[in-house]
């Protein structure tokens, strides 16, 4: 396999991304809290020599838990169990730059990172829920420039603090008595306008030198971190020509700060319902969607939008117009109205595009279909792989697993193993250098050709 090869990652979303996975005569409501679950779909994904499993999370209740399971454990708790049960599949937490403090941010994820033998990766969030901010002291969440100038901020400050250690400055050197070279250890003095931190961190680098850095967002001021400080992004597409797009524009961002063109994975959002005919997709689609409550379907649209679900008409489109509100989730918010107004979607219709509240692109089909699709984006440049939404788990990534996948190797897509060890490696990506190393031997190389005075 040469040239570009296909990136998949499975977005670990409890029981299933359809709201009424958990109804299925197979499925285990208790899933959403029993670590066996989550070993077991990490288990398969590894099997499937995917790239890496992605935890969401959201540090509140802010949907209809009368209705469907939701992201009730912490990623990094659940991340560290399964690093135990596993060896090569990457492990990716979501952490809110909003409602976290960089230090432990830092320093949970790069001890994920060490205890994974470098398969660990953070996936950047701002959070935009009013219910989360009241659980941290706030009358609901803040706009969303404010909370993405915490971002970058926060972002740049777990960097440095991952780059507070060089990666010689473990010594354990039993003999001569010295067990850190405390020289290659670095504070990292930073005043900003949201934090104050000195360092260094308690944790030295890790096989792959730092986490993978995800970040997830669409909007102006996420694409702006994204190009600054992402390794991959999380995208929301629904066609072609919009994923191309969005990956050439974060292409060409990423460049005005002086990255190469590789330096992004762009990897949108794929929801799969996989039949072994069309006709026993569209069954199963149709049964996943007939077992989810209209009620709470309607109550996840008017969340995005925000606006009262009275406003909503099941025949009727969407309202018009709809403003977009400073202190929602500018993605979602965007894709979602843009679905509605290309199709010209009733809200009925929408709500079944969306899955019931899924947000990202569906696509159920035989495995040969699946394939189709996933290798006409890829070639087009709309992406550089998925993260993979299996409409159940574990059953729906066990057969992307098994009927998919090969249909991928046999194109010369995807790979047959593991290449490597760490995250960095499955994705492609370098291994960054300690800047204190680099910087140490720009100084050498600086002396030894400057001129001697007298």
């Amino acid at each position: 396999m040469s040239g570009r090869t296909l990136h998949l990652n499975v977005n670990l979303l409890h029981s299933g991304v359809y709201p009424s996975a958990w109804r299925l005569p197979d499925s285990r409501p208790d899933a959403f809290v029993d670590i066996d679950h989550f070993v077991r779909v990490a288990r398969v994904a590894e099997r499937g020599k995917l790239d890496a499993i992605f935890l969401a999370d959201t540090p509140a209740i802010n949907d209809r838990i009368d209705h469907r399971p939701f992201n009730a454990l912490e990623p990094t708790v659940v991340l560290a169990s399964v690093a135990a049960a596993t060896s090569h599949v990457g492990l990716v937490a979501t952490a809110s730059t909003t409602y976290n403090e960089p230090y432990n941010l830092a320093r949970r994820v790069a001890s994920l990172d060490l205890v994974s033998r470098g398969r660990a990766g953070w996936n950047v969030v701002t959070t935009a829920d009013a219910a989360a901010g009241r659980n941290f002291g706030f009358a609901g969440a803040s706009e969303h420039g404010a909370r993405y100038a915490r971002a970058r901020e926060f972002t740049e400050l777990v960097h440095a603090l991952w780059d507070s250690w060089e990666d010689d400055a473990f010594l354990g050197d039993k003999a001569g008595g010295r067990f850190v070279d405390a020289g290659k250890v670095h504070a990292i003095h930073h005043r900003g306008a949201h934090y104050s931190v000195e360092g260094p961190l308690t944790v030295p680098r890790s096989p792959q030198g730092c986490p993978v850095t995800f970040q997830a967002g669409g909007s102006e001021d996420g694409r702006a971190l994204a190009a600054a400080t992402a390794d991959a992004v999380f995208s929301l597409a629904q066609t072609v020509e919009d994923g191309a797009a969005y990956a050439r524009d974060l292409r060409a961002r990423a460049a005005r700060c002086g990255r190469g063109p590789d330096a992004l994975v762009v990897l949108p959002g794929l929801a799969t319902v996989i039949g072994s005919t069309e006709a026993e997709a569209r069954r199963r689609q149709d049964e996943l969607w007939d077992l989810v409550p209209l009620e709470y379907s309607l109550a996840r649209l008017a969340g995005t939008l925000r606006i009262d679900p009275a406003r909503l008409d099941l025949d009727r489109p969407l309202p018009d117009p709809l403003p977009l509100p400073p202190d929602a989730n500018h993605t979602l918010f965007l894709g979602t109205v843009a679905l509605a107004r290309r199709d010209r979607l009733t809200v009925r219709q929408l709500l079944r595009a969306l899955g019931g509240g899924v947000g990202h692109r569906i696509v159920a089909g035989t495995p040969e279909a699946i394939a189709d699709d996933i290798e006409a984006w890829f070639r087009a440049g709309a992406a550089d792989g998925f993260n993979l939404m299996p409409d159940v788990l574990p059953d729906g990534l066990e057969t992307f697993v098994d009927a998919v996948v090969p249909i991928l190797r046999r194109r010369g897509l995807f790979r047959h193993d593991y290449a490597g060890a760490t995250l960095r490696d499955h994705l492609g990506l370098p291994r960054p250098p300690s800047r204190h190393t680099a910087r140490a031997a720009a100084r050498a190389a600086s002396e030894a050709v400057a001129p001697r005075t007298a």
